[in-house]
């Protein structure tokens, strides 16, 4: 129970103070007004209550998918809702943005939980694990004796610390670079650059000889930096990466990754081939589908959006994320978003969203989201349903982001964080205060250092 009251006083300080847009939950109320129908329906309800029996019974979902993925998400409620024998009933509610929806969840646990499933991005899973709110999906796993194997192992791997795995894999994805083949082209260049480094040798080339207005469109993304981290084979915070322990500190700035990245990012910045096109995860992709850029980083997730922007302006190539160095063995870590099981000490309602959990992840259900969305398919069999072939046939840029993650190892998993969305603020801040600026990379990385520190310590000052 301590902990329990720790985590609600942490969640009511990060909510007003670390993250923004806080807003109450609405609840789901349903009438027992009159009816026998209605008070059969109730006692039945009871029953499987206490027995969890998850028959008949109601549970709410919270996400943070809208347009197109939101409609995905509609269609497999929908599905599973029709479809499932135990009368089931799922109900999906939007909540914005994944910092949205963390908010109103720490909101709702000053009062009630709100929920019964939620999905989560990845850089919220260390709070999650810290909340006490939470039942480890490896707990509803293991009660049905479901194989784990079925889930992708490095996407897994990031949701698991000491053998446990705290929440289901579902919108996963890793960051590729996009670049256009007709400039390359133009250019002679046959062979893609695989890092940094390698970007600038040619980048002089796609300008003069390719037409390129820009080399790379470089988003200012804190997750890049995290990447580039992983790349390097080194941690990102120390007490294995947040794994063993919670961090007490960030380690880039004492292994070096954190300065090695931003020297070689700023070595593109000062000769031209990366200006400042803005902060975010979009915000490199408009001068590339417009045909400006050569080249840019973005999430795999976002490969169908692209395409329609070019709409056949020009061949998009796909290649992995680049390293800092040429010699970096390390690499990438997944983004997106993993399911949630909130402990509502309701047996019935615990048991009805493992068995929509099963069919989300089930391997019909993963190739349809990959289809639709972009996102890898977290199910090792989903590669063998036909519309996730057909899918392959139509994007074949995408087996460059399948091929990246079995070349990756869960060694590459990426570090868990206390105060991961605040951190990225920082990194990215600081980055373009070093490009704007012309600031050292040194300076850049002490003062991002610091002030994740400074978080981290009054994070676990409330927690501990």
């Amino acid at each position: 129970m301590k902990k329990r009251a720790l985590a609600m006083s942490m969640a009511v300080m990060m909510a007003a103070g670390v993250l923004s847009g806080c807003a109450s939950p609405t609840g789901t109320e349903t009438s027992n007004a009159g009816s026998s129908a209605v008070e059969t329906q109730t006692t039945a309800a009871q029953t499987a209550e206490s027995s969890g029996n998850p028959e008949g019974t109601t549970i709410t979902f919270w996400h943070s998918m809208g347009g197109v993925n939101g409609e995905a998400i509609d269609t497999l409620v929908k599905k599973f809702n029709k479809e499932n024998t135990l009368s089931i009933t799922v109900e999906a509610q939007y909540q914005g943005s994944y910092d949205d929806a963390i908010n109103k969840l720490k909101s709702a646990q000053i009062g009630n939980m709100g929920a019964d499933l939620v999905q989560i991005y990845d850089i919220g899973t260390r709070f999650m694990i810290d909340s006490g709110w939470v039942i480890p999906m490896q707990e509803l796993i293991d009660g049905d004796q479901w194989d784990l194997s079925q889930v992708e192992l490095n996407i897994a791997a990031y949701y698991t610390v000491n053998g446990t795995l705290y929440s289901m894999p579902f919108n996963s994805s890793t960051p590729i670079l996009y670049y256009n083949k007709d400039i390359f082209e133009k250019a002679g260049i046959t062979e893609i650059p695989d890092s940094l480094p390698g970007i600038g040798k040619i980048g002089d080339d796609l300008i003069n000889k390719g037409g390129a207005g820009e080399v790379i469109s470089l988003g200012i993304y804190g997750w890049f930096f995290e990447q580039f981290t992983c790349k390097q084979q080194a941690h990102y915070a120390d007490n294995g990466n947040g794994r063993e322990a919670a961090a007490a500190a960030v380690d880039f700035d004492k292994n070096g990754a954190g300065v090695k990245t931003l020297t070689a990012w700023k070595e593109l910045s000062d000769k031209g081939y990366a200006p400042n096109v803005g902060r975010g995860g979009d915000a490199g992709l408009a001068d590339f589908s417009a045909g400006k850029a050569a080249m840019t980083l973005g999430s795999t997730a976002s490969l169908k959006q692209i395409l329609n922007d070019v709409n056949g302006k020009f061949e998009v190539g796909t290649a992995y994320f680049p390293k800092v160095n040429d010699d970096d063995k390390g690499g990438v870590s997944i983004g997106g978003g993993s399911l949630w099981a909130l402990n509502n000490e309701d047996p019935a309602k615990q048991q009805a969203v493992w068995e929509f959990v099963k069919f989300l992840v089930s391997p019909e259900s993963q190739a349809y989201w990959n289809s639709q969305t972009g996102y890898f398919p977290v199910t090792v069999a989903a590669h063998n349903e036909a519309v996730f072939k057909d899918n392959i046939t139509k994007y074949p840029q995408f087996k460059t982001a399948i091929d990246q993650l079995h070349d990756s190892t869960p060694q590459s998993a990426g570090a868990l964080l206390s105060v991961f969305p605040e951190a990225r603020q920082i990194v990215e801040t600081e980055i373009e205060n070093m490009i704007n600026n012309n600031g050292t990379p040194e300076s850049a990385v002490s003062k991002m250092a610091e002030s994740i520190n400074k978080s981290i310590e009054e994070y676990n000052l409330i927690n501990n």
